[in-house]
């Protein structure tokens, strides 16, 4: 059974390394304007690069590296991923990642926190030339994998969740402890804090043939 998971804020603690990454470049008091203008990662790294050397008087080009080779060198693996992946593995999933972004830095993630060795394989838009939420990109995951998806699991409610939804998956959100956003089309079927609590709960929710359990859908 393929079952899709994002990466950033979902296998890995994405928001922890930005803020590890700003306040060693930068310093503390710095910190929380990054963080805004960082925009979880959805802010074009040429523009924020752009506004942090416009901010600190530096040249663009050293922040530009910095900024993206500097975060992957702060990931830090989680061990309640590891084993919540290979406890999915073990009850039959096959884990593929499915994330937003570029493939040189994607693939640097995977490989510094050892996910690489614990997934099947990913899909980066990058490289398929199209971004979640659009149903094409989930489509090109399950072609790569060679088996249909079931599942989705992310932190986005609307390019992991809703955009699985709408490619008829079933859905686990990975919350953070916040509230599900009001006016989006869609809900997830799962809700947890964490990535590796998603990826159990989803384990939980599905026998090992793959059928789900009675009474919890």
């Amino acid at each position: 059974m393929l079952l899709l998971v994002d990466l950033d804020n979902t296998l890995i603690d994405r928001r922890a390394a930005f803020k590890r990454w700003s306040d060693s470049r930068y310093g503390v008091a710095q910190t929380p304007w990054l963080i805004e203008a960082d925009r979880d990662g959805y802010e074009p790294r040429e523009a924020l690069a752009q506004r942090i050397a416009e901010r600190f008087g530096v040249d663009l080009a050293p922040v530009l590296t910095d900024l993206r080779a500097g975060m992957v060198d702060e990931l830090q693996p989680d061990p309640s991923v590891t084993a919540a992946l290979r406890a999915a593995a073990a009850a039959g999933f096959v884990p593929w990642v499915l994330t937003n972004g570029s493939v040189a830095q994607q693939e640097a993630k995977l490989r510094r926190t050892g996910l690489d060795l614990l997934v099947a394989g990913w899909t980066i838009s990058e490289a398929a030339g199209v971004r979640k939420p659009d149903p094409e990109i989930f489509a090109l995951a399950q072609a790569a994998a060679g088996r249909p998806a079931e599942w989705m699991v992310g932190d986005n409610p609307a390019y992991d969740i809703c955009g699985g939804a709408s490619f008829g998956l079933r859905t686990a959100w990975v919350s953070a402890g916040q509230p599900w956003p009001a006016g989006l089309p869609c809900h997830p079927d799962v809700v947890a804090e964490t990535g590796a609590e998603a990826l159990r709960e989803v384990i939980r929710r599905v026998d090992p043939t793959g059928s789900a359990v009675t009474g919890t859908h």
